[in-house]
């Protein structure tokens, strides 16, 4: 499988490191609502179908990202910066800090 990092281009698989479920939201760091962290911390889902990932590409560039990709078919629609920082990659490639 080939993911496209902004940075770096098409890269194998094994360079990047799953990081999470690019759907969740994390409660108020001040909330008491001990339901809302323990499903935060404890509930996963399991969809069949496009699904919103983060990954690092951690060996290669480390920076995020956020894709789309098909649980079944492992299929990627589409990959971006994590953050949606697109200027960054023209920064680095111009030898600019990021």
């Amino acid at each position: 499988m080939l993911i496209t990092c902004p940075y770096c281009g098409p890269r194998d698989v094994i360079e990047f490191t799953y990081q999470g479920d690019g759907n969740r939201e994390r409660p108020q760091p001040n909330s008491q609502d001990l339901d809302a962290w323990n499903a935060y911390v404890y509930d996963r889902l399991n969809p069949a179908g496009d699904h919103n990932e983060i990954w690092q590409h951690s060996g290669g560039c480390r920076t995020h990202l956020r894709m789309v990709r098909n649980t079944v078919t492992h299929e990627i629609s589409s990959t971006g910066f994590a953050r949606g920082d697109h200027n960054a990659a023209a920064r680095h490639k111009a030898g600019g800090k990021s």
